[in-house]
């Protein structure tokens, strides 16, 4: 199982924008990314790069897990862009576009072990999953690479991988509702297209040791959904989720981490658990409510959160 990475929030930056990646560094999120890939236009790709790999080596990241999302596995430079960057030691993670067969993730996974440099351990894979195809092999794609130690879910292109009528990232299609009958009145309720493939990374991520990372809320300037998204992930038991704006980080960060109530509540449980452990009982009643070790794991998951 992967060494656990805090992750709550994984902010994406253009790697050709300096003064953005600048920001990113100094900025309060968990994890950064920076894009090679979708965020750059074909003409930067080479000055992004080479502007990435100055980041890792002239930048104060601070304790930041920081990624390198490259090119897809068919393009002309993700090769090169391996052998520059995977020997440098602030790179904690390649973050790899599209996966979907694992042949490709074991090809890069030899790439990255073949150029680590003077690294002592090669730099890990992170898996977006964004297509319909990576959704269906993402159990094998979890277990196919020892270096694999997390999973994004890339909701816009997921959402498009699939033929979703929406150009919203991360949002469910206004269309995509339950109508009820018309003894009901035709009552209308709102669907998640999202919760499926969300439940799917996350226990295939589970099942293996891995993390599980969301996919980011398009509406950066929208406060209201982009707590609501992150506190769904949160609750679902995403260890994080992706911002596209430093604006999202605080609201991100928050719903992933606990309310002193929810504290005060665990506290008080794993109290009196230890109190009923030390009198030979393996389960014991707190606030009307039964406890027993499946609780008690449910509650350190939550703690491990904490600010």
């Amino acid at each position: 199982m992967t060494t656990p990475r805090l992750s709550r929030t994984y902010l994406a930056v253009p790697a050709h924008r300096a003064r953005m990646v600048q920001n990113a560094a100094a900025s309060a999120a968990d994890a950064v990314f920076m894009d090679l890939e979708d965020a750059v236009p074909p003409a930067e790709k080479a000055a992004a790069l080479e502007a990435a790999a100055s980041a890792l080596t002239s930048l104060d990241w601070g304790s930041k897990t920081v990624t390198v999302r490259v090119n897809a596995i068919d393009s002309p430079s993700i090769r090169q862009e391996i052998e520059l960057l995977a020997g440098i030691a602030r790179l904690d993670a390649f973050l790899i576009p599209k996966a979907e067969a694992v042949s490709d993730v074991t090809t890069i996974g030899r790439w990255i072990t073949e150029t680590k440099g003077a690294r002592q351990t090669p730099v890990a894979m992170e898996l977006l999953i964004e297509t319909a195809r990576g959704l269906v092999n993402v159990d094998v794609l979890a277990a196919s690479d020892p270096l694999v130690s997390a999973l994004h879910l890339g909701v816009g292109d997921f959402a498009a991988s699939i033929g979703a009528r929406t150009s919203d990232v991360g949002v469910s299609p206004a269309g995509y509702r339950h109508v009820g009958s018309a003894a009901e009145g035709h009552a209308e309720v709102p669907l998640d297209l999202f919760a499926y493939p969300m439940m799917r990374l996350l226990v295939a991520a589970r099942a293996f040791g891995l993390r599980a990372i969301d996919g980011p809320c398009g509406a950066f300037r929208d406060a209201v959904a982009t707590a609501s998204s992150a506190r769904k992930a949160a609750a679902m038991g995403y260890d994080g989720k992706q911002a596209i704006h430093p604006s999202q980080i605080e609201a991100t960060r928050d719903a992933f981490i606990p309310s002193d109530a929810e504290l005060a509540s665990a506290e008080r449980i794993l109290a009196a658990f230890e109190e009923a452990e030390r009198n030979g009982q393996g389960a014991v009643t707190v606030d009307g409510k039964m406890v027993d070790y499946a609780n008690i794991r449910m509650i350190k998951r939550l703690m491990s959160f904490r600010g």
